[in-house]
């Protein structure tokens, strides 16, 4: 199944090439708008600011300073309930609660300037942040043990995809905005399968749904999978959190 690559993407991906010599660096300044994002993904833009992400803090600071607003946000890592980042888009959810919205948890949400992307800073937040960070961005396997086609089921409608299963992660690639995602095996809380035909991906990330649940992922696939290949990666999620096997009873993953 062939999707065309938005321009956005495939910069990233050139991003990610270079991203050992960038990341030495270990700080990113972006030129970002602090947004608001509607229903039918409608966004009120609001004050363009500087963007900051360093080895122990996310901080943005607005251009101009306007009258009862906070010139200055920052946040250390330990203060961020979820970090969700998109090819040009960062949410920060806060354990700070938001009284306008009957105590739910505050969320500052940032979009980049122009066709700018956060590829020189997505290796070095996946590399050093625990599962509160969530990737809305389908990394370039190069490793690939399996994949399958799939189209990602939701309360209504849904979209199309490619599921790859690697040897340190999954990856959702999705021509849909902000549907991609990339799971490391630590990411995800657990995977089930009601038939070959199916398959579900329970992951840490928030669901909006319900305060505090786990997100899950729902796929029709579309060519069956394999006993060897549900019980592989099954095996591996769960090695991830320390389930220890005897070699004679690991089942291959079914690579073809």
């Amino acid at each position: 199944m062939a999707f065309r690559i938005e321009q956005r993407a495939g910069a990233l991906l050139i991003a990610l090439a270079v991203a050992p010599t960038i990341f030495a660096q270990q700080t990113f300044r972006y030129e970002a708008y602090r947004s608001h994002r509607r229903l039918l993904h409608i966004r009120r833009t609001e004050d363009v600011g500087s963007l900051e992400i360093t080895q122990s803090s996310i901080s943005f600071v607005e251009v101009q300073q306007h009258k009862n607003h906070p010139k200055t946000w920052h946040w250390s890592y330990q203060d961020i309930h979820q970090l969700k980042m998109g090819t040009a888009s960062l949410d920060v959810l806060t354990y700070q609660g938001n009284k306008w919205k009957a105590g739910a948890e505050r969320e500052y949400e940032f979009d980049l300037v122009s066709d700018k992307t956060f590829g020189d800073a997505y290796l070095f937040l996946k590399s050093r942040l625990d599962q509160r960070f969530v990737a809305e961005i389908a990394d370039a396997v190069t490793d690939v043990l399996w994949e399958v086609p799939v189209k990602h089921l939701l309360r209504f409608g849904g979209n199309e995809g490619v599921l790859q299963v690697s040897a340190n992660e999954i990856v959702y690639n999705s021509p849909t905005k902000n549907a991609s995602r990339t799971w490391r095996y630590q990411d995800i809380e657990n995977i089930s399968a009601s038939g070959p035909f199916q398959l579900t991906v329970t992951t840490f990330e928030r669901s909006k749904l319900h305060y505090g649940d786990l997100k899950w992922f729902n796929f029709e696939l579309k060519s069956p999978l394999a006993e060897a290949r549900y019980n592989g990666l099954w095996l591996r999620v769960n090695q991830s959190k320390g389930l220890k096997l005897l070699d004679a009873y690991r089942v291959p993953d079914g690579k073809q």
